[in-house]
């Protein structure tokens, strides 16, 4: 009796493993770091010159501003499509329009410390037609109060 259910169990499991059904297409995968990978993909990549700022120290409810300047260092047009910011205390100013392969542009951030005290940091996040999608600026400061100035 146990060969005969083992038996079964074993006819069952390979005719499920011969199946296609519940498998992913292998089309749909883009891994650009695989070794497949045709040398001519067409791929936008951002450079920036500076990934980080530090403000300093600054006075409570003052306005400080930053530009992040970046190049597309890939042989696709670059496509911001959202900058993120982690705070309400942060403005972004991003360009729109496509990024030609070797061209340049920046994002603008703009921190408010209005309501904040001492050692603050932040971060944005650049989603684009990249890989990896996502790129992390961040940015610091030193809130003070006008009396610890």
């Amino acid at each position: 009796m146990k060969k005969v259910l083992l038996s079964l169990l074993f006819a069952v499991l390979l005719v499920s493993c011969g199946s296609d059904e519940g498998k992913i297409n292998t089309d749909l995968v883009n891994n650009p770091a695989s070794a497949t990978e045709s040398a001519n993909k067409k791929e936008s990549k951002i450079e920036f010159k500076v990934m980080e700022h530090d403000f300093g120290k600054i006075i409570q409810g003052e306005q400080v501003s930053y530009t992040y300047k970046f190049k597309n260092t890939g042989n696709a047009p670059l496509i911001i499509t959202a900058v993120e910011k982690t705070c309400g205390c942060t403005d972004t100013k991003f360009p729109k329009d496509p990024i030609k392969p070797g061209g340049e542009g920046s994002i603008s951030i703009t921190y408010d410390s209005k309501g904040h005290k001492g050692f603050q940091n932040k971060r944005v996040i650049v989603k684009a037609n990249t890989n990896p999608s996502e790129t992390i600026l961040k940015f610091k400061a030193q809130v003070q109060t006008i009396d610890n100035f």
